[in-house]
């Protein structure tokens, strides 16, 4: 027995089980790797909930460091997944432009009526807070309606004057920088305000909808959100009774 305890030592002792030093390594490695992807998943999905609440509470203007303290990780994992603060915003600013493209495919495809297409559209996009997150370009795209009338949806200055589109409210706020827009960006942008216009139209043709509205007013509706209330059953009571308020705005009268 001391003869064999002599000559004992790891590698023999990994042999004799059937495993080699390379075989234990790998193993060791395989342990910790899936809790970890699973963990960084996690923390991706923690951080991209957390923007879309505080871009969708303070605008674009808020500062990584709120998304953050929002997702309960370091502002380091924030930037590892995003190198800068832009390519977050445009990574929200895509994904609620494709979820508002949806709906209001969703409101043609699933109403007949040209004014409950257009109500259902504008209740679901309230109800889901995705026009609060309405990325700067779509602000700022200038369509033409065909019809030699103004741009359906006029150019956003930083000072607007008393007709212009505004949709900041009064009080000072941070502001962010505008991120670059890509071809992803301009196609997203484009399709949303196709299918909306499809919904104005349509209202507008059947004379349900005041003549003068556009694309533009529309996407000041779904923007506007009441404020907030402490009360979770009061703010979406104070929200429904906006919305209802300014649908009338919307709807034509009769002469």
């Amino acid at each position: 027995m001391h003869v064999q305890d002599s000559h004992w030592s790891p590698a023999s002792a990994l042999a004799a089980g059937g495993m080699t030093m390379s075989a234990a390594g790998n193993g060791r490695d395989t342990s910790r790797t899936t809790p970890l992807r699973v963990d960084a998943q996690r923390n991706l999905e923690h951080v991209l909930r957390a923007a879309r609440e505080v871009f969708g509470e303070l605008g674009y203007g808020a500062p990584m460091e709120d998304v953050a303290r929002r997702a309960r990780v370091g502002v380091g994992t924030v930037y590892r997944r995003f190198p800068s603060k832009d390519v977050l915003v445009r990574r929200i600013a895509e994904e609620e432009t494709s979820r508002l493209t949806n709906q209001a495919r969703a409101a043609l495809g699933q109403e007949d009526e040209p004014w409950s297409a257009l109500s259902r559209f504008l209740r679901t996009s309230v109800a889901s807070g995705a026009g609060r997150l309405l990325p700067p370009q779509v602000l700022r795209v200038s369509v033409e309606d065909g019809a030699g009338g103004p741009p359906r949806v006029p150019q956003q200055r930083t000072q607007p004057g008393p007709a212009e589109l505004r949709l900041v409210p009064d009080q000072p706020v941070a502001v962010a920088p505008v991120p670059a827009v890509g071809a992803d960006d301009d196609a997203g942008t484009s399709a949303l305000l196709e299918v909306v216009g499809q919904l104005v139209d349509r209202a507008r043709a059947a004379g349900e909808l005041r003549a003068d509205v556009s694309v533009s007013d529309v996407l000041l509706v779904i923007a506007t959100a009441a404020p907030s209330l402490p009360d979770a059953a009061q703010q979406a009571a104070a929200s429904a009774r906006l919305l209802d308020i300014l649908l009338e705005g919307l709807r034509s009268r009769p002469a």
